[in-house]
């Protein structure tokens, strides 16, 4: 790896000359020994193997690919450069080197919170955002290693999907009945730098330099006293890192084996959490308010976080909570149903009609175009759950609003005269809304509406909780699961 990478860095050759393929193969390789050095806790030679990966040339190349491909990518730091063709990206690689690095204070933007405070972001520049990803290869091995089974935010292979049927799973017996749903104020601002120094096996001069590097707004330099910046590469990995501990925390005071095993399994504890959003449960409100709310409490306090009172509440199964998007209840049947929170629904319909009112003078065709990726991305995040009659109906408020849509356009025409220029009947289904392109004809040029309706509901197989991507033993599992669904290996 080092040969044939290194050789490309001391060579005027093309980017795209790169064999990646070879090089991620090594790269796994490196990984897959910190992962075995982890599980003996043969912590000298985990950082002995990190310092061989992140001073790899074929680490480096990764880390220059993956911020140079992301979504990312034409958006600048503070020093206003982009690596956007090949000669900057292979410069940008050879920059990367940790004697005499130093980076560059964080350019401080703001975006639309749901609540409608705004969320500050911390943008790196590319050289910085590079060192990150660099490190991170070295890091996402350990913290998969160490990290809570219950744990599905920001982890390859987990996703939502995974916590919300693990909810299901803990709350469809008719014990526990309560949940405490918690909210960590602040998590990404506030974790403590001496906590993240003491406890991330990481690089410390590395780690200290990107947690003090402080960031600019309006051209003034602020310092950076706590938290990690939203933004940043390694920054989910790292609040992983400051959040994974808690279901071990759990246990110890409500075990399921051994000792204290009966009282343990009689408390019905169990943790699901998302990043920093989580939910706990309990056989009683007084148990979750008096024991575990303190115990999550005292557990945060040691990390310089605290738990949003605002936000964290304690709440009957049968009254119901919303948790990711997803509304979760038991009815009076008895039956514990997964929904689509209301919230989720009418954030859809808003941003549809928004959608729908900027495009009152264009063509059909660009407003479907426009449509179609957020009807599809929503009703493809909730096809897990309780979602078919809710996606019939969002299919009759959408046809609403793309009725007043054209009657807006042409007031003086009638109904029959619109319904034949923008909808049409295809198979069984009928009023179909389509476009096509000025000067063209035919069904070939066509594109029709999706509708929500459209789409099956699928159970949602969740992962194994000890899943680790990194060990080469879980190879097979990963490679079956992708083959059965693709959607499932998506994190």
């Amino acid at each position: 790896m080092t040969a044939q990478a290194g050789a490309i860095l001391n060579s005027a050759s093309a980017w795209d000359a790169v064999d990646w393929r070879n090089i991620e193969r090594n790269i796994c390789r490196l990984q897959a020994r910190i992962v075995k050095a982890v599980q003996h806790k043969k912590w000298n030679k985990v950082r002995a193997l990190q310092h061989l990966l992140t001073h790899s040339a074929g680490g480096k190349l990764l880390a220059a690919r993956r911020v140079t491909e992301n979504d990312g990518r034409k958006t600048p730091g503070v020093d206003g450069e982009l690596w956007d063709t090949p000669q900057k990206k292979l410069q940008g690689v050879t920059s990367l080197k940790a004697r005499g690095y130093h980076p560059m204070p964080l350019r401080r933007i703001y975006i639309p919170k749901a609540n409608g405070k705004l969320r500050p972001l911390g943008i790196p520049t590319m050289r910085d955002r590079a060192m990150q990803a660099l490190y991170l290869l070295a890091l996402d091995p350990v913290a998969e290693t160490l990290a809570d089974g219950v744990s599905f935010g920001f982890r390859r292979g987990r996703g939502c999907a995974d916590a919300i049927e693990q909810c299901f799973k803990t709350l469809c017996h008719q014990n526990p009945s309560w949940v405490l749903e918690g909210d960590i104020k602040g998590c990404f601002d506030n974790i403590s730098h001496q906590w993240l120094l003491d406890n991330v096996p990481l690089n410390k001069p590395i780690l200290r330099k990107w947690l003090k590097s402080g960031y600019l707004e309006k051209q003034v330099f602020f310092d950076t006293i706590s938290g990690t910046p939203q933004g940043g590469i390694i920054s989910p990995v790292l609040a992983n890192l400051a959040l994974d501990g808690l279901e071990r925390r759990l246990r110890e005071s409500f075990p399921l084996r051994g000792k204290g095993s009966e009282r343990g399994r009689a408390a019905q504890v169990h943790l699901i959490r998302y990043a920093d959003d989580f939910v706990i449960t309990g056989h009683s409100e007084e148990l979750l308010k008096v024991i575990v709310k303190p115990l999550v409490e005292s557990f945060l306090l040691q990390r310089g976080l605290v738990l949003s009172p605002e936000k964290t509440v304690i709440t009957h199964v049968r009254e119901g909570f919303d948790f990711l998007g997803q509304n979760v209840r038991r009815y009076p049947n008895g039956k514990l149903f997964i929904k689509p929170s209301r919230k989720s629904i009418e954030t859809l319909l808003s941003k549809v009609k928004q959608i729908i009112r900027e495009h009152i003078g264009r063509a059909a065709h660009i407003l479907i175009k426009r449509l179609n990726p957020v009807i599809r991305g929503w009703t493809n995040y909730h096809r897990h759950v309780v979602s078919k009659r809710i996606f019939a109906r969002l299919d009759g408020a959408i046809f609403r609003m793309l009725w007043q849509w054209a009657q807006a356009r042409h007031p003086r025409k009638g109904c029959r005269w619109i319904k034949q220029k923008y909808f049409e009947r295809v198979g069984t289904r009928d009023w179909w809304f389509f476009g096509k392109p000025d000067g063209t004809d035919g069904w070939l040029y066509r594109v029709r509406l999706f509708h929500a309706s459209s789409v099956k509901i699928v159970r949602h197989v969740q992962v194994r909780s000890g899943l680790n991507p990194y060990d080469p033993s879980w190879e097979p599992y990963l490679t079956r699961r992708t083959v059965v669904a693709p959607h499932r290996s998506r994190s």
